[in-house]
């Protein structure tokens, strides 16, 4: 559309007008006159969407050609009544399909119109005849290659960057791993990961999944094997999983080695032996008698890996699993598994196997984004405490002295804080509130006393409930916190676990006191267990029951 049409005054049309020239279906169509728009490649009259049928009659469709006056008696409507072309035009014509029911036999009504579009933002000139159809692309051939290559300016094969030398240094590189990051291993092709296996939409291993780092993960999934080929295959060969390098920090040539520590081998009887050699054992295809087997196949990959404060790792440790299969196996059973270990740090003992143990802490951590891992703290006595009574029972000379939370203790502890000058409500409410719930109060806490941090289903999620008071005031002071830790018995009776089903963190605030020369506000937390368990019942096995059935003539000839 011009300038000039868009400033003109005249009228559109905005309704259906009849053609000059109203033709049926199948009549040659007359030339156009020449103007501004090339001739439509489509032509509305010859066209219709709603034959589907070869050379037979589809119901209600008035513009199919096989159809005759016997069909047009079963007709009820036009399942297609007007055929278009393209509706982007200012004008263009217009297939109108119709049924004449009335008459005898009953037919068809058939009128090509010009269909005027009423919006101003239509195409009225189109000046590229190409852009109404597909254009066929030019093959080269050895006669016109070289005219091609001549007119795409050509093209170099280097796998060099196209971003300049002087940009890529100016990027500043990452020092350090960050949560989540993939594990950079050293190698070609360059950006390339330390692959752990996982099952993806099936229980088929993928060994596309990278590992990230402090993202504890394992998995068990299933691998398709051959006999024939199980000397070939990467993924049983232990020297698959020892031999990547992780890169210190990302991109950087700093290389980590990944040292075997222990290799188990696991007989066809699941009886387990441990392995003296430290060197590369290779899957080998022995036979004995009639039957082949593979041995020294991988069947379990446990990776540790030791990382320092600043994001970088340290040392990284492999303990694999050998086995041997057979040659009616099909499908392999794999595990694998990666941990992270805190340089300088102790392992994180358990609070229970699996169920909690009383007088144990409670396990407690966060999650940092959705869909990951629980973050734990290395200090189990720290993952959740609450405020620590002293004998002065002043909340300043106690500030960050913080007992653990005891599987089963219930505990009151408290303090008093003394006001002697004026301190604005809301930063006074924000030291109350630190003080209530410490540094770092955890966002979950795991259901047993072994939960895993990547098995996010055995974590209970914090309940948070605040309660104010119902004098009215410009501001509410928290001053007690009562945590409420939901617990069942859970298995056998005979052996009873703990496990956690709900914890409640519920916060009580009281209107700001009078102003005074001195004020003093008692803040107090409590902890209390609460055993949910429902009551034991008694099962008896039923009593086996007879579904026998008499022949059908066996009292005969008495009934």
């Amino acid at each position: 559309m011009t300038k000039e049409d868009l400033n003109s005054t005249d009228a559109i049309p905005a309704t259906l007008r009849p053609s000059g020239s109203p033709r049926t279906p199948g009549t040659p169509k007359a030339p156009e006159l020449p103007g501004p728009r090339p001739t439509p490649v489509t032509d509305v009259a010859a066209l219709c969407v709603c034959d589907l049928l070869p050379a037979q009659c589809d119901v209600n469709c008035c513009c199919d050609p096989d159809c005759g006056p016997t069909d047009f008696s079963v007709f009820s409507a036009c399942s297609v009544p007007v055929v278009t072309g393209d509706r982007h035009f200012c004008s263009q014509k217009a297939a109108i399909y119709s049924m004449n029911l009335t008459a005898d036999p009953p037919h068809r009504v058939f009128k090509l119109i010009d269909q005027i579009n009423p919006s101003i933002f239509c195409i009225r000139i189109s000046n590229y005849k190409p852009a109404l159809s597909f254009a066929n692309p030019e093959v080269p051939n050895e006669d016109y290659f070289d005219r091609l290559m001549q007119a795409s300016g050509g093209f170099t094969l280097s796998a060099e960057s196209d971003v300049p030398s002087a940009a890529i240094s100016d990027t500043p590189q990452p020092t350090k791993y960050k949560y989540g990051d993939p594990l950079q291993t050293a190698g070609t092709p360059s950006g390339s990961f330390l692959r752990l296996p996982s099952p993806l939409s099936s229980s088929l291993c993928t060994d596309e999944n990278p590992a990230a780092f402090l993202v504890s993960q394992a998995f068990q999934c299933s691998r398709r094997v051959d006999i024939e080929e199980c000397e070939g295959m990467g993924a049983l060969s232990m020297a698959h999983y020892s031999s990547p390098a992780i890169l210190r920090v990302p991109n950087s040539t700093t290389q980590v080695s990944i040292k075997v520590q222990s290799v188990m081998y696991r007989s066809l009887n699941h009886t387990l032996t441990g392995l003296e050699s430290r060197g590369i054992l290779r899957p080998s295809l022995v036979s004995i008698g009639q039957d082949r087997l593979c041995s020294n196949v991988v069947l379990e990959v446990k990776y540790s890996l030791l990382y320092t404060a600043t994001g970088q790792i340290q040392e990284a440790s492999l303990s694999l699993v050998l086995g041997t299969f057979s040659s009616t196996v099909t499908l392999l059973q794999q595990k694998f598994e990666i941990h992270f270990i805190q340089h300088g740090t102790k392992p994180v003992p358990c609070s229970g196997n699996p169920g909690y143990r009383v007088g144990l802490p409670l396990a407690a951590g966060f999650q940092p984004q959705k869909g990951s891992g629980i973050i734990q703290t290395t200090n189990r006595q720290g993952q959740f405490t609450i405020l620590r009574s002293t004998g002065e029972q002043d909340c300043l000379a106690s500030k960050g002295l913080r007992d653990p939370v005891l599987f089963g203790y219930n505990v009151q502890s408290g303090c008093q804080l003394r006001l002697t000058g004026t301190i604005p409500c809301g930063l006074l409410a924000q030291k109350i509130q630190g003080l209530l719930r410490g540094q770092a109060f955890p966002d979950y806490v795991a259901a047993f006393g072994n939960s895993q941090a990547q098995d996010v289903q055995d974590w209970v999620p914090v309940r948070y409930v605040t309660h104010s008071s119902n004098m009215k005031g410009p501001c509410q002071l928290p001053v007690a916190l009562g945590i409420e830790v939901k617990w069942t018995k859970y298995g056998s009776l005979l052996n009873p676990q703990a496990r956690i089903v709900n914890v409640t963190a519920q916060i009580f605030s009281i209107p700001e006191p009078l102003p005074g020369p001195e004020r003093t506000i008692v803040i107090s937390t409590t902890v209390t267990f609460v055993d949910v368990s429902a009551p034991a019942e008694a099962g008896f096995r039923a009593p086996p029951t007879i579904n026998a059935r008499l022949p059908f003539s066996f009292f005969f000839p008495f009934v």
